[in-house]
């Protein structure tokens, strides 16, 4: 793993990467985000029973709309034309799982925008159930895999 940091010029200064120069492949990025919550929180969540309604539908759809404005949240980040984002949430012990698939063909990778959905569905997740309860966790947000491009495929290895 190299230690040099794409977004520094050689003088320290910040700067956009210029990515003209990188092949065009097709991008694919997973990532997470846990929401830890009591388990009759999670029961309401998952049972539609939450007073601001269908919680796990205004999920998807605010991670979906995270991942589209990746590069208007993240400033480095390139406008990325994605070609599709698929949200997953599933129940587990500690609450909810959000599991966001990017992927892309073009010269840069979608694991911001993969992260980005993740945390903005899960944000969303706690503004939906915040009136049932405050303490409400997120995190890890993390990237679970990606592929394409120079560096090739990379998985995250369990823990």
């Amino acid at each position: 793993m190299g230690n040099e940091l794409s977004h520094l010029t050689d003088s320290g200064d910040v700067h956009m990467v210029d990515v003209s120069a990188k092949k065009s492949t097709d991008r694919v990025a997973v990532a997470e985000a846990i929401v830890a919550m009591a388990s009759g929180t999670a029961d309401l969540l998952f049972g539609d029973g939450l007073p601001k309604g269908d919680a796990l539908a205004t999920v998807r759809v605010a991670a979906i709309m995270g991942a589209k404005h990746t590069s208007d949240l993240v400033p480095l980040c390139h406008p990325v034309a994605l070609t599709t984002v698929a949200i997953d949430i599933e129940r587990i012990s500690a609450g909810a799982r959000i599991v966001v698939t990017a992927k892309s063909t073009g010269q840069t990778g979608v694991e911001m925008e993969a992260m980005t959905g993740a945390a903005v569905g899960a944000l969303t997740m706690y503004d939906m159930i915040k009136g049932v309860e405050r303490s409400v966790e997120i995190g890890p947000v993390r990237l679970l895999a990606k592929s394409g491009g120079k560096s090739g495929t990379w998985t995250r290895t369990a823990e």
